[in-house]
């Protein structure tokens, strides 16, 4: 079972706790010279996932108008058109 876990974490738990606490102090460093907060990352996060939704189903929404307005043109159109030839054949 240990074994796996090593495995799994890439080495023995305590040298990959040290090796997580080192990386975080660094990477909080940076972060905290560039100031950027952690909220910051989520709430960058959330308004990211969010635009992606209306993107993706806000042109679905958009699609699903457009073949509606084209609709009104067309399928009168076509009606007309199959009567004339209708009419004539």
């Amino acid at each position: 079972m240990a074994d796996r876990v090593s495995t799994f974490l890439g080495g023995s738990p305590l040298s990959v706790l040290v090796r997580l606490l080192v990386i975080s102090l660094l990477v909080g460093i940076l972060l905290s010279w560039f100031d950027v907060r952690p909220y910051e990352i989520v709430d960058w996060g959330r308004d990211f996932v969010q635009w992606a939704w209306y993107s993706v189903f806000g042109s679905l929404n958009r699609v699903i108008d457009y073949v509606l307005l084209g609709a009104a043109v067309v399928v009168p159109v076509f009606i007309v058109s199959r009567l004339l030839k209708t009419g004539r054949g």
